[in-house]
C-alpha cells in the first residue's frame, strides 16, 4: 500500500525548496543504509497527456501553482507538424514561465517519414528524448536517427491491451541488444497492470530507464483505473527507494488521468504526496 496521505507535506513547494531540482550528484545519491538523503534526489515533472483539455496558459499556470518546472510535452500542445517559429513560440511561452520542456512525447512512429519528422521535431524544439511508441519493424531505422542525433529514445509501454507494447518487459527485450541510446519511459501503472513490479523493473533495467510516468492504481489487475498519486495500492516508497538506488537521473513525472477537465486537485495532491515520500526516505 502507499503511504498515508498525512506524508503529504503539502502540494505547494516549501519555501526554499526547489521541488524539481537537478538530481544530486551520483556520490550523493546512494547513501548508507539508514542516512539521511538529500532532499532532492529525484525530479518531479509532468507527463503532457495530463493535460488534454487544459490550453498551454492554463496548464503553465497549474504548473507554477504546484511548483513543477519539468514538463514533457504532448503534440495537443504543439503538432509534430508545426513551423519552427510555433515551436519556438509555444517553447518561449513555458520558458518564460520558468518551465522546463524535457521531453516530447508520447509520439506514434508507423513509418520511417514519421520516424523522420519525431526527431526533427525533437531537434527544433532543443529536446535530447523523445517518449516514444514506433512499430517494431522501424526499430532498426530509429537506432540510426539515435546514433546520428544523439537524441535518446524511451519507448513507453502502453498496459496488457497494447498490442506494440504491452509490458517493459516487452520494451527491454526489444533495445536491449540496440544502441545505448534506446530505452524505455516506465509508465508504473500500465506496467502493474501487464503482472510487472514497477521497483523491479527499475532495479533489473537500470540502464534502460529514461523516464517514468507515475500515477497509482486501485488495485492490481489487468483492468484497474488510474487514481491519485498516493491514494492507491502501488508500492511508491519502494519505487523511488528503487529509483535512488540506481541513481537514477531522469524524470519523474506526474501523468494524472482522472478528472481531465479540472486536472488541478489532482496534480496538487499527487505533487503533495511525492514530496512528501521524499522527505521519508
Amino acid at each position: 500500500m502507499g503511504l498515508p496521505l498525512a506524508v503529504a507535506a503539502g502540494s505547494i513547494a516549501p519555501r526554499g525548496e526547489n521541488p524539481s531540482a537537478v538530481g544530486a550528484a551520483p556520490s550523493a545519491v546512494g547513501g548508507a543504509r539508514g542516512k539521511a538523503l538529500p532532499l532532492n534526489t529525484l525530479q518531479l515533472g509532468i507527463a503532457g497527456y495530463t493535460f488534454l483539455h487544459v490550453p498551454v496558459d492554463a496548464s503553465i499556470e497549474m504548473l507554477k501553482r504546484v511548483g513543477i518546472t519539468n514538463l514533457s510535452i504532448k503534440d495537443f500542445h504543439l503538432p509534430l507538424d508545426s513551423t519552427p517559429d510555433k515551436i519556438q513560440s509555444v517553447k518561449g511561452q513555458f520558458t518564460a514561465a520558468g518551465i522546463k520542456i524535457y521531453a516530447a512525447g508520447v509520439i506514434y512512429m508507423k513509418s520511417n517519414a514519421e520516424v523522420d519528422r519525431a526527431f526533427d521535431y525533437a531537434h527544433t524544439l532543443g529536446v535530447n528524448l523523445i517518449v516514444a511508441a514506433p512499430n517494431p519493424e522501424l526499430l532498426s531505422y530509429v537506432e540510426q536517427k539515435v546514433k546520428s542525433t544523439g537524441i535518446r529514445i524511451a519507448i513507453h509501454n502502453h498496459g496488457p491491451e497494447d498490442k506494440l507494447y504491452p509490458s517493459p518487459v516487452d520494451v527491454y527485450n526489444h533495445v536491449k541488444d540496440l544502441d545505448p541510446g534506446m530505452g524505455l519511459c516506465l509508465d508504473i501503472g500500465h506496467a502493474a497492470r501487464a503482472g510487472a513490479d514497477p521497483a523491479k523493473i527499475v532495479t533489473d533495467y537500470a540502464p534502460r530507464i529514461f523516464d517514468l510516468h507515475i500515477k497509482d492504481l486501485a488495485a492490481i489487475s489487468r483492468v484497474a483505473q488510474p487514481i491519485v498519486l498516493g491514494r492507491g495500492v502501488l508500492d511508491i516508497p519502494g519505487l523511488m527507494r528503487a529509483l535512488i538506488g540506481i541513481r537514477y537521473a531522469g524524470v519523474c513525472s506526474i501523468e494524472h488521468e482522472m478528472d481531465m477537465n479540472d486536472p488541478m486537485p489532482g496534480v496538487a495532491e499527487s505533487a503533495g504526496f511525492f514530496r512528501g515520500v521524499v522527505r521519508t526516505l
